[in-house]
């Protein structure tokens, strides 16, 4: 097992949390409204012709102009024609550092030809896909069972969101019991019942919209970081069909946004073990990232059930998966042997040659050229110049990082927590995150013109196609963005 890590130094939890509660008293900073109108003339406007009259095309027949989530809407998305590297280029020509990283999936950089020969090279040969068995699954699956101790077996998805849903179905069938307890404010896909308590915790069904309330009967939240929020929780279920799975995401949700004490991994897993609960890892965006031996190899965790998507078929389609003990993974059984109850799954496109061969290469690739570790010394620049600048500029913001998941939080959207013993508050708190996510935009916006792609304005990916002189070029950007920050009245 390779034990190189992304994370050099664990962030301070408890010292982040206090920081995150003084951003979210203060007066709101963002970009000053005569800034932005400036960047919206002199750069939307006048340098994203192409893009603009394309999104206007787009709406007429895609809703809201865009497919994808990520994409970043204000004033109007860019189309991006070209990936390579630590850049992306847009369709008007403009270059941008690449923070986005595809949502995390590209470790190495964007569109690697080490991978990409590869890639086409199995095109040539066989297609995208046959519906049928490829060696290349094979190769996928024994690379991260190497890697990961946890993983005895692993079967390959279409999404992460898949993967999340094919880890409680399996929890369910292995124990005998009901019960789904996540961490609030986790983001574990857009499945119905995993749809509870995302973004801001205590949540619960509020934010998801279309799925019926009961659904959530048998998912229950803990508060993050609170081992006893969830010893309470496991202990409650004992009374109501017992708890199948305890589902984290290992730095904290929404990928560590919310960051989580280095030891509150190790606290989960003995809850588990002691209530008779399915530990299920989703390591969408750490496995591969954090290191080859994901989170759990850095936490010193081994966790039931291994939930994978992203890195694991290196930014190309289909990339999700379900790895675990021998036992467990049984339910998942499409061919020979199994169990006689299996776990309903399936998909056409899973497990493709195509996102099986890609997948391996990559993983390869990170392991050869210590990719994690490198991406992760570059998080590590840019997270240090970042506190500078805002030393600076004498400004609230914080900023923090595990390894290349960096974070720049300027207003604190996600660390708001709705609290049901106190129902008064709750349209205040829903107020204020509407309030600093249209400020997350704005900023992001102003970002976007000096040149930088960022995740919703304030996480940041960095890859090991990035350089000292790009991470400080990128910092020279970020500071003129810094300098228009002002209180808003």
């Amino acid at each position: 097992m390779d034990m190189r890590f992304a994370i050099s130094e664990y962030p301070d939890a408890a010292k982040i949390s206090a920081e995150l509660d003084a951003l979210i008293q203060k007066p709101i900073y963002s970009i000053s409204g005569a800034a932005l109108k400036s960047y919206e003339k002199d750069y939307f406007d006048a340098k994203c012709v192409k893009s603009k009259a394309m999104i206007g095309q787009a709406q007429t027949v895609i809703p809201g102009g865009v497919q994808h989530n990520l994409a970043f809407n204000y004033p109007f998305p860019l189309v991006f024609a070209k990936a390579e590297g630590a850049y992306l280029h847009d369709l008007d020509g403009n270059r941008y550092f690449d923070f986005l990283q595809a949502g995390g999936p590209t470790v190495l950089g964007s569109n690697p030809p080490a991978v990409r020969e590869k890639v086409i090279g199995l095109l040539n040969d066989c297609g995208p896909s046959t519906g049928l068995f490829h060696t290349f699954e094979y190769m996928l699956a024994e690379k991260i069972a190497q890697a990961l101790p946890s993983v005895e077996m692993f079967r390959m998805l279409g999404s992460g969101t898949e993967g999340c849903m094919a880890a409680i179905r399996v929890a369910r069938l292995a124990t005998k019991k009901k019960n789904i307890i996540k961490m609030g404010g986790a983001y574990h896909g857009w499945s119905d019942q995993l749809a509870y308590g995302i973004r801001i915790p205590g949540s619960k069904w509020t934010q998801a919209h279309g799925v019926p309330h009961f659904i959530f009967k048998d998912t229950q939240e803990f508060f993050p970081n609170d081992l006893n929020d969830l010893e309470s929780k496991l202990r409650l279920n004992q009374l109501r069909g017992g708890t199948a799975a305890v589902m984290v995401e290992p730095v904290g949700p929404e990928s560590g946004t919310r960051p989580v004490d280095k030891d509150f991994n190790k606290g989960v897993q003995a809850l588990c073990r002691k209530y008779g609960a399915l530990m299920i890892f989703d390591e969408v965006v750490t496995a591969f990232r954090l290191g080859m031996a994901g989170a759990q190899g850095y936490f010193g965790v081994e966790p039931d059930l291994t939930v994978f998507g992203k890195v694991v078929a290196g930014g190309y389609p289909g990339a999700g998966g379900l790895g675990g003990k021998r036992e467990y993974m049984q339910y998942l059984c499409a061919g020979l042997g199994g169990k006689s109850k299996k776990a309903l799954i399936g998909g056409t496109l899973a497990a493709t040659p195509l996102s099986c061969a890609a997948g391996y290469y990559t993983l390869c690739e990170i392991e050869r050229t210590n990719a994690a570790q490198l991406a992760g010394q570059m998080g590590d620049r840019l997270t240090k110049g970042l506190q500078a600048l805002i030393k600076k500029r004498g400004l609230p913001f914080v900023a923090f990082n595990q390894g290349s998941i960096c974070h720049l939080e300027t207003v604190g959207t996600m660390h708001f927590a709705i609290n049901w013993m106190k129902p008064w508050t709750i349209p205040a708190v829903m107020k204020q995150t509407t309030i600093r996510k249209t400020e997350m935009e704005h900023m992001g916006a102003a970002y976007m013109a000096e040149g930088l792609v960022t995740l919703a304005g304030s996480r940041l990916y960095t890859s090991a196609a990035y350089t000292e002189a790009m991470i400080d070029e990128a910092l020279d950007a970020f500071d003129r963005v810094f300098a228009q920050v002002q209180i808003l009245s």
